[in-house]
């Protein structure tokens, strides 16, 4: 799709980013890097990502979030990003939407998440609309009760991020390396992994998506095409999102297993215990 280059007069400016199989940590990168070092609006949509990836929110904990074993086994790569959240698996079937705003771009706009949420579901309702019974069911973008898209976020003094996987497509597999976390939304009632989610793919076409969503981004924001490289970045910002090294993982799954009786009995004193 073209976006014209003309402005909107009284509407903020937004730059979109379109990648197409971005490596996700390389996404989150440049996400971040824009909203500590930037001061423009930015919409980056990334069609897909290169491989299956494990993303944790930034106080995720593996033990209780991940079979990691199996996450080890298969050698799954496992990222904590920089915002909250919670924990996904992405591969080449998930789109991502990701907003990078100023305090004063969306007008009356409280920077709280719930908020954020609330004006993100709203754009988005006009990008669903006529293709399913889209909701925003407490953090979730669901198709009746049933997610489709989860949403992480961060904000700081002046500026946020409001970034979304939306599973147009998913693999069963995949879905084994993720247990069922402690807090759960109530509307999820116990459902596991595959009866709580579903695909996009079953309510709409994935370019049709991607089009409406620039479309629903064009009536609030004069949009501009970054046509340059966005990956040339300043090369002296540290990211704080990371890959989890196998050694962590190892030390989670290490800690993860029932002491033996032997052990048990070797223990000196209960305050040894952690």
């Amino acid at each position: 799709m073209t976006i014209p280059q003309t402005r909107n007069v009284g509407l903020p400016l937004m730059n979109l980013i379109r990648l197409k199989g971005i490596p996700i940590l390389q996404q989150l990168h440049l996400e971040e890097q824009l909203l500590r070092t930037s001061y423009d609006n930015w919409c980056i949509i990334n069609d897909g990502t290169n491989s299956p990836n494990i993303v944790m929110g930034i106080s995720g904990k593996p033990a209780e979030l991940l079979d990691v074993d199996l996450v080890l086994r298969d050698q799954v790569p496992v990222i904590k990003r920089f915002t909250g959240g919670g924990t996904v698996t992405v591969d080449n079937g998930t789109i991502f939407v990701t907003f990078i705003c100023n305090r004063d771009a969306v007008p009356c706009l409280q920077l709280y998440p719930r908020p954020i949420m609330s004006w993100s579901s709203q754009l988005y309702s006009r990008v669903f609309q006529g293709f399913g019974d889209f909701h925003l069911r407490e953090n979730d973008y669901v198709f009746g009760n049933r997610k489709f898209g989860g949403n992480a976020q961060s904000i700081t003094k002046n500026r946020w991020i409001h970034h979304t996987s939306f599973l147009w497509d998913y693999e069963v597999r995949n879905m084994a390396y993720l247990k069922l976390p402690k807090r759960v939304p109530e509307y999820r009632l116990a459902r596991d992994h595959l009866e709580f989610i579903c695909r996009m793919k079953d309510y709409m076409p994935r370019s049709v998506f991607i089009d409406k969503t620039v479309e629903a981004i064009s009536t609030e924001f004069s949009v501009k095409s970054e046509q340059t490289d966005p990956f040339k970045t300043n090369s002296k910002f540290v990211p704080s999102t990371r890959l989890l090294t196998r050694q962590e993982l190892e030390e989670v799954a290490l800690g993860s297993q029932p002491e033996s009786p032997l052990s048990e009995s070797l223990s000196p004193c209960p305050c040894n215990e952690i």
